[in-house]
């Protein structure tokens, strides 16, 4: 593998260091809105996200997503752009990672498997494949291999959920705004045993859930169309983000010829979770 340029190598620093440090956790923004309403139609805040969720699962999506791990004043963007049928388990996703030894990498989503094509290790024009329920994260708000169901799973499972806003605009769409965090088990899911190992140093330091807040953007057809996650810890953090537009889109994926695959039991790298 080539050399990482100066960028690639202080991000990947960053987000170790995430998982490897043991004190200093603390975050300085307020996550909670005492006059917000908890009532929204006749559901609680939790169901009306857990709702909105659900009925994205149900549809199409165009998928826009960005991983930003900041240091001080730097920051390293990772970002994902596709159209996804969340119905149908069926997506194509580029994955690009800006000043990276490898920047670009472009996945397809095809039912329990998932095709990653530029990755180290194989051959131009031949898609590594891997089964899609063993894929694991490697590093914190990551989903495997950019996954965006797993990002739906973590937001769905939100707990001290508050109706935080009303009338917020997303992408020209008038959205209320629901504020909760995210717990120890739902942060770990499907996380490599390294990493995770480095969360629970961090919890047992604490004494207490790392610190990850959630946001989640709900239009006015109870549809999803944005979810954001966020965690701190002193001058280090992540934020994943993830929006979905044009609903019900078809989306035209289809997976690679057999003779262009080869079995891929593990992926690593900034790019791929």
């Amino acid at each position: 593998m080539r050399r990482a340029t100066t960028h690639a190598l202080r991000a990947c620093g960053v987000a170790t260091a995430l998982l490897a440090l043991a004190t200093g956790c603390s975050s300085d923004e307020d996550h909670t809105n005492p006059s917000a309403e908890k009532k929204d139609a006749g559901k609680t805040a939790t169901e009306a996200v857990r709702a909105a969720v659900a009925k994205v699962r149900g549809t199409s999506a165009d998928i826009h997503g960005e991983v930003l791990v900041a240091e001080g004043e730097g920051a390293f963007p990772i970002s994902l752009d596709g159209p996804f049928d969340l119905a149908k388990d069926k997506g194509k996703l580029a994955v690009d990672f800006p000043g990276g030894a490898i920047d670009h990498v472009d996945e397809i989503f095809d039912g329990d498997t998932i095709y990653v094509n530029g990755i180290q290790g194989v051959a131009k024009g031949t898609w590594g494949a891997v089964a899609r329920g063993k894929a694991e994260a490697h590093y914190l708000l990551r989903a495997p291999l950019n996954d965006p169901e797993h990002y739906l799973r973590q937001i769905s499972a939100m707990r001290k959920v508050e109706r935080f806003a009303t009338n917020e605009t997303v992408g020209g769409t008038l959205t209320t705004r629901y504020r909760g965090s995210i717990d120890h088990a739902t942060l770990t899911l499907r996380l490599a045993d390294k990493p995770r190992e480095g969360a629970e140093k961090i919890r047992d330091v604490q004494g207490t859930d790392l610190p990850v807040f959630a946001d989640a953007w709900v239009d006015h057809q109870g549809r999803l169309v944005r979810l954001k996650m966020t965690y701190r810890m002193a001058t280090v953090s992540v934020t994943t983000t993830m929006t979905l537009s044009a609903f019900g889109k078809p989306v035209k994926v289809a997976a690679p010829d057999a003779s262009r695959t080869v079995p891929a039991t593990t992926m690593g790298g900034v790019l791929l979770g």
